[in-house]
């Protein structure tokens, strides 16, 4: 018989026992030859160049350069290599930076040998390997559901849908109370359901910034948390068009 195609896979961790292990599980699996380890996205970086694996198994939190950065910078200059993120961390902060970065797949460190093979086969066949519960995520998010389990207000329900809208949002000519353009635009992506990380990667501003215009944006219209601001932001017609 005919073996397969190997996949080649190179993984990055900054923790070494965790790093050795999933070193260690990748040599079990039939078709998966591990060609490289990295302590830190810029010595991930250096190796895909070096290499040329197939696929990089790749954690997040890392120093130097951390798993979106190096995600970004690999798919961008060796897209024949795909991206599998595998992470302890599964919050939207997490999950959508390294997913616009360029990662087909995303796990969490509780992932069995079975689910890290499928999911490094689903990219190398150009499909999504990711997780059931980020593909649950990820379907909550497309279809508007609010993560938080209680029911949303009102003024809520009426959430516009990403898919068909711009990149930037488009806000009323006249703002209200003192409003800048740029603090409108913040309010109408915090009106989308965007977390304070999502609203910089959209703006391509820091978190900080994006920060500071929620303050002032909460002073001049005198809300006092998210749930009001999204109110204020349909009451005055602040948000994507469709």
């Amino acid at each position: 018989m005919s073996a397969g195609p190997v996949t080649r896979v190179v993984v990055a961790d900054d923790q070494t026992v965790v790093r050795e292990g999933i070193v260690m599980l990748l040599g079990l699996l039939p078709g998966i030859e591990v060609v490289g380890a990295a302590a830190d996205g810029e010595e991930v970086v250096r190796l895909v160049a070096e290499l040329a694996p197939d696929v990089v198994l790749m954690d997040l939190r890392m120093p130097r350069c951390d798993g979106v950065e190096a995600t970004r910078r690999i798919r961008a200059g060796h897209p024949g290599t795909e991206v599998v993120v595998l992470t302890t961390y599964a919050d939207d902060d997490s999950l959508f930076p390294a997913l616009r970065a360029g990662a087909r797949g995303y796990l969490t460190k509780d992932a069995g040998a079975e689910e890290i093979a499928r999911a490094i086969a689903d990219v190398r066949s150009g499909a999504a390997g990711l997780s059931p519960q980020v593909q649950r995520r990820l379907l909550e998010s497309l279809s508007g559901q609010p993560r938080d389990p209680r029911p949303p207000e009102p003024q809520q329900l009426p959430q516009p849908q990403r898919p068909s809208a711009p990149q930037r949002p488009s806000v009323l000519p006249a703002l209200p109370d003192g409003l800048t353009a740029r603090e409108a635009e913040v309010l109408a992506l915090i009106a989308e359901g965007l977390s304070n990380a999502e609203i910089a990667a959209e703006l391509f501003v820091s978190p900080s910034t994006v920060k500071t215009h929620i303050n002032n944006l909460f002073a001049k219209t005198a809300v006092r948390d998210r749930a009001q601001a999204v109110a204020y932001a349909y009451r005055h017609g602040i948000s994507r068009s469709s």
